[in-house]
């Protein structure tokens, strides 16, 4: 096979593993409200809104989700290097990160609704852990393993210098920095601020004054995953897989047009700075576009 075919394909495959890992990470924050605005829901006892969310929020998703994804990469990685088949190995890999996700989520729930059971009356329900631990997992699972498989292409197909549990560490961090961005700017206020006019943000005087009621019955996790997967979801995917593609065409570019090492690096820095700034302006006119269409948010 040409080989400017197959990094080609590796190039494709690893942005769209890393779509769905986008995706999948940001509605697993969603079930277990980690995430910056789903953290309103460890505020709501002392607001007296006594809820049936499921809170995890004792760190935020970069750290965390850096945690799953080293550790399956340092066990794939480790595998690999014994001659087991990749599949298998990121398939293990994966596995033992998403027990290691759920000990966590279990206990940090357990923490910190009992924490506040003591003070503010809040009571630790154990139906909630038990439906939203399995949507948890398994969204975490769908999330490591794209995001192993991406870093797996990254260092053996595309040529990254660094070992595959360094790139997974980078991956994971990252990840969870667009979850805790892009994807909470369609939730947050949008969801769990309902009562409250739109568009007018979240005063502090209102923060942890959470809606605790659905359309039908008492509000949860799930409920949330549901109102994301149609924007915050798909749209963290998105920016992840596109932060993957066109990072992967710097290199790309670099191999092709350039003669040694050094201008290959050079010529890959020079064509990463044009696509920041491209995107820069092009966000910089959506922006303009929304504010002369739609104008400063009004109380009325």
């Amino acid at each position: 096979m040409d080989p400017t075919l197959l990094v080609l394909g590796a190039l494709a495959l690893s942005g769209a593993a890393a779509t769905v890992a986008g995706c999948a990470e940001d509605l697993e924050s969603d079930v277990g409200s980690q995430s910056n605005p789903n953290s309103q829901v460890q505020l709501g006892p002392q607001m007296g809104n006594i809820h049936r969310y499921f809170n995890k929020a004792i760190s935020g998703e970069p750290v965390s989700y850096g945690l799953y994804v080293a550790a399956a990469g340092a066990v794939a990685w480790a595998l690999l290097n014994m001659g087991l088949n990749v599949p298998i190995a990121l398939i293990i890999g994966s596995g033992i990160a998403a027990f290691v996700h759920g000990a966590y989520s279990v206990s940090s729930y357990l923490g910190r609704i009992v924490g506040q059971s003591q003070n503010f009356g809040q009571p630790v329900y154990m139906d909630v852990v038990l439906s939203h631990l399995g949507p948890i997992v398994g969204h975490g699972f769908i999330a490591v393993f794209c995001m192993l498989l991406a870093a797996y292409l990254a260092t053996s197909v595309l040529g990254n210098p660094f070992p595959l549990p360094l790139v997974a560490l980078i991956f994971g961090i990252t990840v969870g920095a667009i979850g805790s961005s892009t994807g909470d700017v369609h939730y947050g206020a949008e969801r769990e601020y309902q009562k409250y006019p739109f568009g007018g943000g979240v005063p502090v005087a209102n923060q942890g004054d959470i809606d605790i009621k659905a359309e039908y019955g008492i509000r949860n996790g799930m409920d949330s995953s549901y109102f994301c997967s149609k924007l915050g979801g798909p749209l963290t995917g998105l920016t992840f897989g596109l932060i993957i593609f066109l990072d992967g065409w710097r290199g790309i570019i670099g191999e092709i047009v350039g003669g040694d090492l050094v201008s290959k690096s050079i010529i890959a820095i020079v064509v990463g700075i044009v696509i920041v700034a491209i995107a820069a302006y092009l966000n910089r006119m959506v922006e303009v576009y929304a504010r002369k269409k739609y104008g400063p948010y009004t109380d009325r």
